[in-house]
This record gives structure tokens, C-alpha cells and sequence, in this order.
């Protein structure tokens, strides 16, 4: 067991959880016991496959997660010190994602369980997510204001407990995760683009170029980053297109999503009373808004809580959390196979 992990507060141990994600191109497995907090996980990335495509390529990562996740399986509980007799429960990712990765691993952890004689819970993929911080040393306790920014999602929520998610704020175009790799693949940045740019835009200076900061001259928590993307391929297609042109572009947009961020998350605090900023999501690990935020925090006197870096991004150990949490709770499922390709986060039910 890694002893720098956390055991999450006030769950009632019913055996270590198998956590199982496979919602878009990463295959995630994890061991969590309530009593002895994360025992092991494992993550394979399938960034080398999609690469040639310049995306995520839905059927290769359906096939890839097939063949990827018993070994991974295996691995995992080998790692943990386990034996699948062991497991008191199995979680897995039952959305949001695609359809086809979802059902490889719904039907891979229906299974499992139901072959052991243990209760098995399908798990938001956001919730995960959001989750995600509770897996450190000193957790956030609720209430708190969580942001979530990924590829596929930016949206502001007020967690009132587990379970009682309130939205504050979505994106209305592009998430921020889906504007950094569209605005890398415009400027001809390899695949996946997002860290692409950001390592760029460390080159970049200051001041060259300045892009809009989306919706924030206005009251609300919406975001929409389609307008700042158009802006980036204007002043590119007018650049001289050299390196460091392109730096100087990344830097200024770079600079443009995370304020845009800050603004809107200190805003929702504001709003909501909340002293406790969560962020979560491929985007929580950009160095730029962890230290904005951070300083953020330092400054107006909230406490800003990230996941570590290898926790922003899918895996198996947000999933094996949360499934945790909610199977202490006494939640589970019929031996039914289900996925929410499209799944609001509010429906979801308290956790007590």
C-alpha cells in the first residue's frame, strides 16, 4: 500500500474496491480499501494508437480496451497484494464517455462481480473526478466548489456532500480541454495537443499577443472558448508563423483560458460562501492555473485542492473511490449492464 494516500473519511469498509475505467483512451484500474486507503492502480494510455489520426478514433479504443484490461486486471490486484476473492465490490465508469469503451468495461466489472458474489456500481466518470482530491493526505471536506475542466467538460459545481451537486456553470461551445487541442492542431502541434501547447507556451512572451477573456465582462458562471480558438487561427494565419511566433500565440492563449478560469472560479465562490475550491479533470494539471489558483487562494483566503498530476488525467483510482463511497453507502445495482454515454451529474443520487 502507498502510505502517502489518503483513506477517504467516513466510509464504512466493505472490502477492498475494484475501480475500472475505460471511458474514452485510457484504460484505468484500481484496488481501494476504506480501511487501508489506495492499494494499487495501473493506467495504460493509448495516445500512441489515436496519434496518426490526429484524435481519439472511437472502435480502436473500444478494441484497444479489450485488449488491454484483464491483463491490467491481474496486474493490478498482483500489485495490490490481492486475490479477486478478496474484493468486497467492483466500480467502473458507467459515464459520461464512448459508448464503446463504456460498455467494455460495464460488462468486464458486471461480470467479475457477478462470478465473485460481490455488489457492483456504476460510477459517473465526473463524480470521479471530482472526487478525485480525497485520495490525498489532507482531503477537502465539503461544502466546497468544484471545478471541473477536462477535454470534454468545463463546468463550476457546488458540492453541498457526496452525492448533492449543484451546477453553477457550464461550458456553451468548447470545453477548455477540447479549445487547447483544437487551437494545438490549428497551429500544427503534435497529438495530444493540449500538452503540447502548454510545454510551448512556456517559451512564449509575455505581452506579444493578448486574446479575449470569454464571457467574463458579463455576470454569470457559463464559459465558452469557440470565439478565443477563432481569435488564435486569425492572429496565426497573420503571424509570420515562426517558432517563436507560435510560442508567443500558445503563451497568450494559455494566458487567456486560465484567467478566464480564475475569474469564473472566484466568482463562484463568491457566490456560494464556499472558503474550499476543488479542481479536477486533464485540465487541473496545467502548471499555469495550478499556480494562479494557488496564489488565488493565498491572497483571498480560500484553499485551493488539487489531485496530484497523475490523478487529473482518467484512472482507475477516482473510480474505485467513488465506487467505494457509494457501496459503503449500501448502493448497488441489479446484475444489469448500463451506460450513460450522456449522464447530468445532478441526477445522481446523496450519498446518505
Amino acid at each position: 500500500m502507498d502510505e502517502s494516500f489518503a483513506k477517504a473519511p467516513g466510509v464504512v469498509p466493505v472490502g477492498p474496491v475494484l475501480g475500472i475505467e475505460t471511458s474514452c483512451d485510457e484504460t484505468g484500474v484500481a484496488v481501494y480499501d476504506a480501511g487501508r486507503g489506495l492499494l494499487a492502480h495501473t493506467l495504460y494510455s493509448q495516445i500512441k494508437l489515436h496519434a496518426d489520426y490526429g484524435g481519439v478514433v472511437p472502435e480502436l479504443a473500444s478494441r484497444d480496451h479489450v485488449r488491454k484490461l484483464l491483463p491490467l486486471v491481474r496486474e493490478t490486484l498482483e500489485r495490490a497484494g490481492i486475490s479477486s476473492a478478496d474484493l468486497g465490490g467492483v466500480a467502473y465508469t458507467a459515464g459520461p464517455g464512448l459508448i464503446g469503451a463504456l460498455l467494455v468495461g460495464a460488462a468486464a466489472a458486471r461480470s467479475l462481480a457477478w462470478a465473485l458474489g460481490v455488489p457492483a456500481i456504476g460510477v459517473h466518470h465526473m463524480e470521479g473526478h471530482l472526487l478525485a482530491p480525497l485520495l490525498e493526505a489532507d482531503p477537502p471536506q465539503p461544502p466546497f466548489v468544484a471545478l471541473l475542466v477536462s477535454g470534454g467538460h468545463s463546468m463550476l459545481i457546488e458540492v453541498a456532500a457526496v452525492g448533492r451537486y449543484r451546477l453553477l456553470g457550464d461550458t456553451l461551445d468548447d470545453a477548455a480541454g477540447e479549445a487547447f487541442d483544437k487551437t494545438a492542431k490549428l497551429m500544427g502541434l503534435p497529438y495530444p495537443g493540449g500538452p503540447a501547447l502548454a510545454k510551448l507556451a512556456e517559451q512564449g512572451r509575455e505581452g506579444v499577443f493578448r486574446f479575449a477573456r470569454p464571457m467574463t465582462d458579463r455576470p454569470g458562471l457559463d464559459f465558452s472558448f469557440s470565439g478565443l480558438k477563432t481569435q488564435v487561427l486569425l492572429a496565426w494565419q497573420g503571424s509570420d508563423r515562426s517558432a517563436q511566433t507560435q510560442a508567443d500565440i500558445a503563451r497568450a492563449f494559455e494566458e487567456a483560458i486560465v484567467e478566464t478560469l480564475v475569474i469564473k472560479c472566484r466568482r463562484a465562490l463568491a457566490a456560494t460562501g464556499a472558503k474550499t475550491l476543488v479542481i479536477a479533470g486533464g485540465v487541473g494539471a496545467n502548471r499555469r492555473l495550478r499556480a494562479q489558483l494557488a496564489q488565488a487562494g493565498e491572497r483571498e483566503g480560500f484553499r485551493a485542492a488539487f489531485p496530484r498530476l497523475e490523478f487529473c488525467t482518467d484512472n482507475g483510482a477516482m473510480i474505485a473511490l467513488a465506487g467505494a463511497l457509494r457501496l459503503a453507502a449500501g448502493q448497488h445495482e441489479t446484475p444489469s449492464i448500463f451506460v450513460h454515454p450522456r449522464w447530468d451529474l445532478q441526477s445522481l443520487p446523496a450519498l446518505r
